[in-house]
């Protein structure tokens, strides 16, 4: 394990100082602690939770279960051993090898109450958009955004080039079966898994549901965050005053608004960390990634026959 002289010139140990020791915790707040567990939304929950004037625990920042390495794990059981609360997204037991999935929590710290809250993908907004990934090469993501889209994959499976068409025509009716699709596989998950759901409120949100499929918007987290904290018995939390998954933004259809008959604009490129990126460049990149992992377009092909068949690119 690094020192943490060296731990301290990292940058992304700094952001996660108090979880790596090399911040201290605030000296006035003797409040328990609560951990919020799962990936990039976790955080996002975190500083939702962390709002309500009378949470009764304090929080420390954490990095999502993906980015942990064997190297971080006595500071994970240090922390989670002193939870007097886990909420925690449904992460399986060994998760990447390692002992810090939701049940290996549970064991650290048996004494602790345990939360469990959805992964929150929805795909209303962007019916194309799908997240796969494949055993040989699980922590893998296609160039340019990490989203996979389903015209762009059944293309090249077709062998169409950069220049061909790549777009389909799909049913008012269809885009709306495909919105409903996806969050009837949230609520299977949350009956399934979780505590508390969120599945009942993406289509009621419209627009403000998501900026991607696994980037749920504030609306969708604050109402998430206020069940929870009613569960603790803590006031609703205060909105914050930025998007908190905000950093990419996909594009936005028109035949999809007016499908779903929301009120939104529609966006024509998307946003990565500022960066603006058109469909077609994003398309074009992702065909020269499938050339070289042709694997992932049957990963994604059969993950999504369902998504594939409401949709009619069967």
């Amino acid at each position: 394990m690094r020192s943490s002289d060296d731990l301290a010139a990292d940058g992304r140990t700094r952001h996660y100082g108090e979880f790596y020791g090399v911040t201290e915790a605030p000296g006035t707040d003797d409040r328990e602690m609560l951990v919020v567990w799962g990936n990039c939304q976790a955080e996002a929950l975190r500083i939702v939770l962390s709002s309500s004037p009378d949470l009764p625990f304090r929080t420390v920042r954490v990095p999502p279960v993906h980015e942990l390495e064997s190297s971080d794990l006595a500071r994970v059981e240090h922390l989670v051993r002193r939870a007097a609360v886990i909420v925690s997204q449904p992460v399986r037991a060994g998760y990447r090898g390692l002992p810090i999935g939701g049940p290996d929590l549970a064991d650290m710290a048996p004494s602790a109450s345990v939360i469990v809250w959805p992964v929150i993908r929805y795909g209303g907004l962007y019916p194309f958009q799908v997240i796969a990934r494949h055993p040989a090469q699980p922590s893998a993501v296609p160039a340019a955004v990490p989203y996979h889209d389903l015209r762009t994959v059944l293309a090249v499976r077709d062998g169409r080039g950069h220049d061909d068409e790549w777009d389909v025509d799909v049913a008012a009716d269809r885009i709306r079966e495909a919105a409903q699709w996806s969050v009837e596989q949230l609520e299977v998950r949350e009956r399934r898994h979780c505590d508390v759901g969120i599945s009942d409120i993406l289509l009621p949100a419209g627009a403000e549901a998501a900026h991607t499929i696994n980037h749920p918007g504030n609306r969708v987290l604050l109402t998430l965050g206020a069940r929870m904290l009613d569960a603790l018995g803590a006031s609703a939390p205060v909105p914050p005053s930025r998007d908190l998954l905000g950093n990419i933004r996909a594009p936005l259809e028109r035949r999809v608004i007016d499908a779903l008959g929301i009120e939104a604009s529609p966006r024509a490129s998307w946003d990565v960390d500022g960066a603006v990126m058109s469909d077609d460049d994003v398309r074009r990149r992702q065909m020269h990634w499938y050339a070289e992992h042709p694997e992932f377009i049957d990963a994604v092909l059969d993950r999504y026959v369902d998504l594939i068949e409401i949709l009619g690119l069967s």
